[in-house]
């Protein structure tokens, strides 16, 4: 496993849409065991393959009780609401109040090329949608309707 280099909001591959998944194979393995270890070190809850500079639509999230690994994904259902703060690996140090669904049905593939669904509520919810949503070109600073200050970060504990 190899940790990957994670892009910032400056680069403009952040802004593209990424391509389908179509092998699975011992590339794409490779791909998400680096992806896995790049999450872990950098004390993230959520991965996207174009944060690394991959355009393919895959993405990892960690539930807290395990990393999930989605490739093609697809939102099915969403369903009522959040107004919480939200960050992210690509945007250090920045912090900002985003309204999400609070439930999130989510259809995707495993790293075989199975199709499953999977469910979350709260900061799983959250977390799926932020993920897909960099899959399409997407950062959540599109959606901030309010940034946190230096004081409120400190307040929350949350690293600037």
């Amino acid at each position: 496993m190899a940790l990957r280099n994670i892009l910032t909001d400056r680069d403009p591959q952040l802004r593209k849409a990424s391509r389908p998944v179509t092998e699975f194979n011992d590339r794409l393995f490779t791909l998400l065991d680096d992806m896995k270890e790049t999450l872990e070190l950098a004390n993230g809850v959520g991965l996207a393959a174009p944060q690394v500079g991959v355009l393919r639509r895959l993405c990892l999230v960690d539930t807290g009780e395990e990393v999930l690994e989605l490739m093609n994904p697809e939102i099915l259902e969403t369903s009522g609401e959040q107004d919480g703060i939200e960050g992210c690996l690509s945007v250090p140090g920045r912090y900002g109040f985003v309204l999400r669904p609070n439930y999130a049905k989510v259809r995707a593939q495993d790293r075989s090329g199975n199709w499953f669904e999977v469910e979350g509520e709260a900061l799983t919810a959250r977390c799926l949608i932020h993920e897909i949503e960099h899959l399409d070109g997407h950062l959540y600073t599109e959606k901030v309707t309010r940034y946190l200050t230096d004081e409120e970060m400190k307040e929350y504990g949350v690293e600037g």
